[in-house]
């Protein structure tokens, strides 16, 4: 079987590329298959044949030969003891680079299943900017592995599918390649929601038998009035795919039955101005439908995709979709990148086709700029592959291109950075809008700045680009360091004043010295620590002048370690830090925690369910895990609300009542409103979450209350 994969593999290369180096293929065939060995897929075929696979779609987009060597041996260094070293001695560095690029980081030890995808992700974008060839092998390898998902286990089939929906697919269309795009979100959606998919494949059957008829009966009308006018052009009609379709079905809220555009009519002319003229035609025709035409050919997408869009009335009142383009359009259409690639130059594209990843190189250079946790990273990566695009004009006429849903702020940020920094309004068509203004495609946008102003933390939740979010993440962080530092002075300076020694010490070589030992870079990251809270001043101290540390009066504030020991948590990876308990949330022991390191009052621990937390989140380098010991039995403060009808005597009988359990009311409030109903808020000693759900148990059964929450 094998044997014949690979004959079928060389007579199709040959096809289209009659001088390929065939014994190079054959050489990276022959030492794959020594390399997988007895090695074995999960449904029980040989594992040569994946390599296969992933080679013959590379041949299928027409690769060169190093690509379809690179599709042979891509699983060689990941699952195999081959190292990049052994390629290179026997192929050399190119296809070595190649294979090394859609290697899997699987050797390294990530902290979560996130952390590694992100790393991967970071790493193949890298390389594809180098050479593009290293996500075509990628691609083809994604696609087999979708091909036949059905052997894994259904958690790793979703997970595969749903980062293949979320990010390769988005990717293919990124680069033009529409057939891959398709087969990756079917394949996908297959997986996903098999049940939804099974269901819309039956009935998109049936509709296809109703409407073919109907179509056809459009084709001819079409084609004889282009024949009248003497208007050279193919036309046929196409079938809709079915993520296509049940996004359409989702975004408009509407059921099956209602989408009458299942088959659309694709009309492919001989030049630009042929599609214009067909467009006339077809709206002579039939009555073209507002708001549902789209002129790609004038304003192509960021992917070089080409093409007239339009949805008429025809006969009997059904609406039908009219794509029209030039041969070299639907090409394009089809295979991206992949129909102008040049593979001559070692995987470098030519400048005229440089515009298809100059959104990479611009992106690469943004995460570059700034460091990023993983989730930020992977929301970035889809942000800038997000398919779903809208054309925005500045006032003088420029074109920009947002993902949909972007807002005046991602606007401001796409024209540079202190545009956006300084953007305090914006111009809607003339018209002022709020910042958070969702914009249409086709909208004309006029920034306002001032030069005193600087950006929100706000904007972070409504802002859809990586640029935006990454630019206003570093102005912020930056603003932080710079109070860090002013902070982490003072608390110093206090300290050596306090202890009688010469503030000078701060600037001398005790202060490297000090940052040194504790694993800072330099003396400014130790300011920073201790003005966040993440370590103290004492502790700083002690290490510039250790000398000082038994003449050191006692300290005003108990020491966080003590505290620590007294009430009962676990900060992880930190000892002698200063924190307290939130009072917004009054975790007690029993509840989950996480911590939030705050500028000069060390760490705020909270509930996890804590209703601040969303808000805390934007920052997660500065959420950290937090747990409790075993619980010592000390009171701890909770806060419990109750909703009552407002009757004499209801706030005795809750005060009674939790008496009865010999728990202390430490405060209490209560407000009536107009609906003859009372809210009363108690804080409590408590020993545990256990107490504390039993007098919440007991307060809600008695006579008149309404709901007990935390």
């Amino acid at each position: 079987m094998a044997v014949r994969g690979i004959e079928d593999l060389l007579n199709k290369v040959r096809a289209y590329n009659p001088g390929a180096d065939m014994e190079f293929i054959k050489r990276a065939y022959f030492f794959s298959s020594e390399a997988h060995g007895e090695q074995k897929r999960k449904e029980g075929s040989p594992y040569i044949e994946h390599p296969l696979a992933v080679a013959s779609v590379l041949a299928d987009m027409k690769m060169d030969t190093v690509s379809i060597a690179a599709g042979l041996l891509h699983d060689t260094i990941e699952d195999t003891p081959t190292i990049k070293e052994d390629i290179q001695k026997r192929f050399g560095y190119e296809l070595a680079f190649l294979v090394d690029s859609v290697t899997k980081l699987g050797k390294i030890q990530f902290q979560s299943s996130e952390e590694a995808q992100a790393e991967n992700f970071r790493r193949m974008l890298l390389s594809m900017a180098e050479d593009i060839r290293v996500v075509m092998v990628k691609f083809a390898d994604r696609l087999h592995n979708m091909r036949t998902l059905q052997y894994l286990p259904e958690e790793k089939r979703k997970r595969i599918a749903r980062e293949t929906l979320e990010i390769y697919a988005p990717l293919a269309n990124r680069l033009g390649i529409g057939w891959l795009r398709i087969e990756l979100e079917n394949l996908s959606f297959k997986h996903l929601m098999p049940e939804v998919y099974e269901d819309l494949v039956r009935k998109v059957a049936t509709r296809r038998e109703e409407q073919e008829g109907y179509v056809n009966v459009l084709i001819g009308i079409v084609k004889n009035k282009l024949a009248n006018e003497g208007i050279r052009a193919q036309v046929k009609g196409r079938i809709k795919h079915y993520y296509g379709i049940w996004q359409k079905m989702q975004r408009q809220e509407i059921p099956f039955d209602q989408i009458y555009d299942v088959l659309g009519i694709r009309i492919i002319t001989d030049t630009k101005a042929s599609c214009y003229a067909v467009l006339g035609l077809i709206h002579s025709l039939w009555k073209p439908i507002p708001g549902k035409f789209k002129d790609y050919i004038g304003v192509p997408k960021s992917n070089m995709y080409q093409s007239l869009h339009t949805t008429v009335v025809g006969p009997e009142g059904r609406r039908v979709e009219f794509q029209i383009r030039t041969e070299d359009m639907d090409k394009l259409a089809e295979e991206g990148i992949a129909a102008h690639w040049k593979y001559k130059e070692r995987g470098h594209i030519n400048p005229k086709d440089d515009r298809y990843i100059a959104w990479l190189r611009n992106f690469i250079q943004e995460i570059q700029d700034v460091r990023q946790t993983p989730q930020e990273f992977l929301d970035a990566v889809k942000s800038e592959v997000v398919p779903d695009t809208i054309y925005i004009f500045t006032p003088r006429g420029e074109i920009k291109e947002l993902p949909l849903g972007a807002t005046p702020v991602d606007f401001a940020y796409s024209i540079h950075t202190q545009v956006g920094h300084k953007c305090v309004g914006a111009k809607v068509n003339g018209r002022m809008v709020p910042l958070k203004f969702t914009l249409n495609n086709g909208d004309t946008v006029e920034i306002l700045t001032s030069q005193n102003h600087t950006p929100s933390r706000d904007w972070l939740s409504f802002v859809t680009t990586s640029r935006a979010r990454t630019r206003i993440r570093q102005w912020i962080k930056a603003e932080e360091r710079k109070e860090c530092i002013e902070l982490g002075a003072k608390l110093l300076e206090t300290e050596i004043r306090r202890r009688g020694l010469s503030v000078s010490l701060l600037k001398g070589p005790e202060a490297a010295s000090a940052a040194s030992g504790m694993s800072f870079e330099d003396p400014e990251d130790m300011l920073v620590a201790v003005g966040y809270g993440k370590i103290s001043p004492q502790q700083v101290v002690n290490r510039i002048a250790p000398s000082s540390i038994q003449e050191a009066e006692a300290p005003a504030i108990k020491p966080a370690k003590q505290a620590e020991e007294e009430k009962g948590i676990t900060i992880t990876g930190m000892t002698d830090i200063l924190y307290h308990l939130a009072k917004c949330c009054y975790p007690v022991p029993g509840d989950n925690l996480v911590g939030f390191i705050t500028r000069g009052k060390g760490v705020s621990v909270h509930r996890k369910s804590c209703p601040n937390l969303p808000r805390l989140v934007a920052d997660e380098e500065r959420l950290i895990s937090v747990q409790w010991k075993a619980s010592d039995g000390a009171p701890h403060l909770a806060k419990v609300a109750v909703d009552t009808l407002d009757r004499p005597g209801i706030v005795a009988n809750l005060s009674a009542a939790i008496s009865s359990l010999n728990i202390n009311i430490h405060h209490m409030e209560a407000i009536t409103n107009q609906l003859e109903n009372a809210h009363i808020s108690f804080i409590l000693e408590v020993k545990d979450r256990g107490q504390l759900n039993a007098i919440m148990q007991k307060l809600a059964q008695l006579d008149g209350v309404i709901g007990v929450r935390r």
